[in-house]
């Protein structure tokens, strides 16, 4: 399994890279959010995933662990592939999938092109615990998740379901950036 790439990019366009490693060009599929942090440098590193099927092998590269996580978590629902894992990143931030997850908001789901009802409730309804283990040092989705879980674990213990302050929860993340645990809970108190 190749796991990372780190070379020389040769070619880089929204869809897909070429980075040479010791004279060998390796074609790299990537979403638009792997795309956008690119810089212009030459020297380029990305975390991959290999993609074995009867008639192929495809390489998916992203810019961080976090993202290719959440492509492996995606791609493990039935009847999503790689395209539409793929689709899902380029049309939504990583943190911003976690989310829709974690609140179960099927809307924000449903609204990637190819994603219909079903696939959206399924996506949800199999990914919803999974999503909170998603793990890399500094990175943005994990504050979030780690912020929800914590907030949710205390709302529990003073007896709110966490079907009840899911939506709750992430709308007052997505409405007040930077905000801690503590104000997460207090907010939430409020409108309970």
């Amino acid at each position: 399994m190749i796991t990372q790439i780190k070379g020389r990019l040769i070619e880089k366009s929204p869809t897909e890279l070429v980075v040479d490693c010791n004279g060998i060009g390796y074609s790299v599929n990537i979403s638009l959010n792997t795309y956008s942090q690119i810089g212009t440098d030459e020297n380029i590193k990305l975390y991959t995933y290999l993609l074995i099927k009867e008639d192929s092998h495809n390489l998916y590269g992203f810019f961080k662990k976090s993202e290719r996580s959440l492509f492996k978590l995606l791609i493990s629902v039935s009847g999503v592939g790689a395209s539409t894992s793929r689709m899902m990143l380029s049309s939504l931030s990583p943190s911003e999938i976690i989310s829709a997850i974690m609140s179960e908001n099927v809307q924000v789901v449903q609204s990637i092109k190819g994603i219909g009802l079903k696939t959206a409730q399924r996506i949800i309804l199999e990914l919803k615990d999974k999503v909170l283990s998603l793990d890399e040092a500094g990175d943005e989705s994990l504050t979030l998740n780690k912020q929800s879980e914590e907030a949710s674990s205390a709302l529990e213990v003073l007896g709110y379901s966490r079907k009840q302050t899911g939506k709750l929860l992430s709308k007052i993340i997505s409405e007040n950036p930077g905000i801690n645990v503590e104000s997460i809970i207090k907010k939430a108190l409020n409108k309970l």
